[in-house]
């Protein structure tokens, strides 16, 4: 007896300091190069882990971009994104519960677009004037669309019935001043200065045909479909927020124009919109007005209704997103030169909406993250469990996922 009660302690012994050793270390996030491949962060008490375990330099998509599709049998999440090899920035899949990376795509040059079709299961991407579609199961590539020499231009959107892709033709001036002054602080005013024309296109998938629904001389950009509805397409005037009404819509069947932000006060700004889930709501930063107060803000597009969640100077993000489950709102923070000119602002956010204020939860401390020029571009994974972001704190850039639930130690 007295044998294997020895025998049984040493067992259980053995068996804790295994579960001990496999508890993630709590260390400041970023205080090494490179960071261990999951930690728990000593200023939030939550749990960070690198999704992108592979060398190199690897991205997670810009905030409105939805990365994610299901695994074929549907149990299991993906995400794509790009990765840098020797061949060129290619598109990756990371399964998001066992972090197994699968590469799509092995072409030469320069691929834009992030643009992701989970019911064809395709990824739309644009190399140079060509738009071309991979299967992310089979690996299989076809090409989707040459854009003729009189309109060269980019893709940026897929409508939710996924039959349209959409984006914006620019006049040759536009291009002109991107090469002569490629830092965003000189073209930014440049571009919107020279009220340059910018068309609003539509490319049918199938047939290959071009639609033009909407020109005007100014700079046209963040051109995003609705997540339900596939004949809206949101659009905003790009340049300096507090001198543009930024935020549009078009319908691409009537052609219809519906501007979504009325300003009320000077230097009152608005922008880096967004879908809700469910397509009913346009969600955007609000400052009334600009660095003084700040909000994020809801525009039903079906009864004009406005929501405003308010939220201290150090809780603004350069970038908000939307849980799937529409409960939950998560930020990106932002360094001491942003807008909000925030001394204690560099974060990882949760929100929670509580009687029109935001109830913030810090959850990454971001202070060795270099804001410009990475911004960490937040998303939601599809169960709500996780918030993504990429991040340069561990040297290369790399793309995290921190825990919504505070790690139990």
């Amino acid at each position: 007896m007295k044998k294997l009660k020895t025998t049984i302690t040493a067992l259980l012994s053995f068996l804790l300091s295994h579960a001990l050793a496999a508890q993630p270390p709590v260390l400041e996030t970023g205080s090494r190069q490179p960071m261990p491949p999951e930690w728990i962060d000593k200023d939030t008490g939550h749990r960070v882990k690198r999704l992108t375990l592979r060398e190199g330099d690897n991205r997670s998509f810009y905030f409105h971009n939805d990365p994610f599709v299901k695994t074929p049998d549907g149990k299991e999440d993906l995400m794509v994104f790009y990765g840098s090899t020797d061949n060129g920035r290619q598109l990756f899949t990371v399964n998001l519960q066992t972090l197994e990376i699968r590469q799509l795509t092995d072409s030469p040059g320069r691929k834009s677009g992030e643009i992701v079709g989970s019911r064809r299961r395709e990824v739309f991407y644009q190399a140079q004037d060509s738009v071309f579609a991979t299967h992310i199961d089979k690996g299989t590539t076809r090409l989707v669309f040459v854009f003729p020499e009189d309109f060269k231009s980019h893709i940026t959107t897929l409508n939710a019935d996924e039959s349209r892709l959409a984006g914006t033709w620019s006049g040759p001036e536009k291009q002109e001043i991107l090469e002569k002054y490629p830092a965003k602080g000189d073209f930014f005013d440049r571009i919107f200065d020279a009220k340059i024309p910018h068309t609003l296109f539509t490319l049918d998938i199938e047939s290959g045909e071009i639609e033009k629904i909407h020109t005007e001389n100014t700079w046209l950009g963040h051109i995003q479909f609705s997540t339900t509805d596939p004949d809206k397409l949101m659009f905003c005037h790009e340049g300096p927020w507090h001198k543009v009404d930024r935020i549009w819509n078009i319908d691409i069947k009537t052609k219809e124009v519906t501007k979504i932000h009325e300003r009320t006060v000077e230097r009152e700004i608005a922008g880096h919109e967004f879908w809700s889930w469910d397509g009913k709501t346009i969600w955007y930063d609000l400052q009334i007005p600009r660095g003084e107060t700040f909000y994020l803000a809801g525009h039903n597009i079906e009864t004009g209704e406005k929501t405003r969640y308010q939220m201290d100077r150090s809780e603004w993000s350069i970038h908000f997103n939307i849980s799937r489950s529409q409960q939950l709102f998560c930020g990106d923070g932002g360094d001491p030169t942003q807008v909000a000119k925030a001394e204690d602002g560099m974060w990882i956010y949760l929100f929670r909406p509580r009687d029109g204020r935001f109830e913030s939860e810090k959850l990454v401390n971001m202070k060795h993250h270099g804001y410009r020029p990475l911004e960490p571009n937040v998303h939601f994974s599809p169960d709500g469990k996780w918030v993504i972001f990429r991040s340069d704190f561990g040297g290369d850039c790399q793309v995290y996922a921190v825990e919504v639930q505070k790690a139990d130690n």
